[in-house]
């Protein structure tokens, strides 16, 4: 008698790309209100220093993003040797500018520019990324709420939660980024059933694309496949969960900045 060969098993993927855009839907129908009700449409100002490509991937998603919602989008691109002085005089500028709800620095920035004393310069009001010290502060105190949430963690349990996977009682581990392509997490580290939500972004060379580059995840993805409950994907997991989180967060700073009737 042939005995049947055991079957492969394969994590279902989280589709972050059709979450996000169920979210972005939902946003722009509170946008649209928002503009009808008080004739106010929210406005995202991202600064990017340099020319990292995983930060231009980032800020070209928000791009089209934000003109799907009908958010503003100002970006404002400085050069890498741009002084600390001038990167806060901008990010005073845009503190006092009222059509601007939210002020995101795209991060990291270069080795001679202090991030924290950059990103503790950003309005407490405007501060969509969750980076402001007062924010990080709140957000680990028992019964104090933070204005904003980072929007990629944000993502992460908006994912898990839409994906119907719930994370009360359970343990949780997070593994810190590594910097080296080539060295990912591997299938075998992974408890069989897990939930994976792969953070990485790291730019490979690839001349078979147009862009001369592919983005790949901190995962080894067709390894943790096999072993996995659920797992994103690198692209489209939490890439275009943390832009639709930053939406909703720039959304909540416009609403906020709504005087009291």
């Amino acid at each position: 008698m042939a005995s049947s060969s055991p079957s492969v098993h394969s994590a279902t993927v989280i589709d972050g790309k059709s979450i996000a855009q169920t979210v972005r839907s939902e946003i722009a129908v509170e946008v649209r209100q928002l503009s009808e009700q008080y004739g106010k449409v929210p406005g995202l100002a991202v600064v990017i220093v340099g020319n990292r490509k995983d930060s231009q991937s980032y800020v070209g998603m928000k791009r089209k993003a934000c003109a799907e919602v009908g958010i503003k989008s100002l970006d404002l691109d400085l050069p890498e040797d741009v002084s600390q002085t001038e990167l806060i005089a901008k990010v005073h500028e845009l503190n006092a500018n009222p059509d601007v709800h939210g002020i995101l620095v795209q991060l990291p920035l270069p080795k001679h520019i202090n991030e924290e004393k950059v990103l503790s310069e950003i309005s407490i009001e405007k501060d969509v990324d969750g980076f402001h010290p007062l924010n990080i502060g709140k957000l680990a105190m028992k019964g104090r709420d933070p204005l904003f949430l980072p929007c990629t963690p944000k993502g992460c349990i908006e994912l898990l939660s839409r994906s119907g996977i719930t994370i009360k009682g359970k343990r949780a581990v997070v593994v810190g980024r590594s910097n080296i392509v080539g060295l990912p997490i591997k299938g075998s580290w992974i408890k069989p059933g897990a939930a994976v939500i792969d953070v990485g972004t790291n730019a490979v060379d690839d001349q078979s694309r147009k862009s001369g580059y592919r983005l790949v995840g901190d995962v080894d993805f067709k390894e943790a496949c096999k072993v996995a409950g659920c797992i994103t994907p690198v692209p489209g997991g939490v890439g275009p969960m943390t832009v639709a989180m930053l939406l909703k967060n720039t959304l909540e700073g416009a609403k906020r900045a709504i005087p009291p009737q």
